[in-house]
């Protein structure tokens, strides 16, 4: 049993992850192994995902103040919290990469910029691409239009340079 300093410790340390976090997951962890949710908190920890495994009082106590107190109704169960950082899907790729091998962890609630979102939108939250790939999908498309101008600016001297080669090649082939 927890003693009211440690209970104080954990509210605040969730609290201060929760302030910043961009993304949080609540999944009930009722049937899996020290094993498997040991597995799950490398996966988490490797992608900057902050997990915790937190009673029901304190982890509404924790989310109050914060953009997820939106989701202090369905903190019910035996649940695992998992924050996005920085990315606000890498927290729910990495719930849905352990969910596709171990169906022993069901997602209840995810909240995004302090809305609550159905526990079916996981998928459609870890398909969201990470800052550096929506960074890269930003300028391929800023690129474009400078590409196809260079493309259109360039092509009246590529015509003449194939033209006069063309040519070249003709007056070779009757001269032969």
């Amino acid at each position: 049993m927890l003693e009211l300093a440690q209970k104080q410790a954990i509210v605040a340390e969730v609290n201060a992850v929760a302030a910043t976090a961009v993304s949080a997951i609540a999944s009930e962890n009722r049937g899996l192994t020290a094993v498997q949710m040991n597995d799950l908190r490398n996966k988490a920890r490797k992608e900057g995902v902050y997990m915790r495994v937190v009673k029901n009082t304190l982890a509404r106590r924790a989310v109050d103040g914060t953009s997820f107190a939106c989701m202090r109704e369905q903190l019910v169960g035996p649940l695992v919290l998992a924050f996005s950082k920085e990315d606000p899907g890498a927290a729910a790729r990495v719930i849905s990469e352990f969910v596709k091998g171990n169906n022993k962890l069901v997602v209840k609630v995810i909240s995004l910029s302090g809305k609550v979102l159905a526990a079916s939108d996981l998928e459609r939250l870890a398909k969201m691409p990470t800052k550096d790939q929506a960074i890269s999908m930003m300028m391929s498309v800023m690129l474009a239009p400078i590409t196809m101008l260079v493309r259109t600016i360039n092509e009246p001297t590529s015509k003449l340079v194939r033209t006069v080669a063309a040519v070249g090649v003709q007056k070779q082939a009757a001269g032969s």
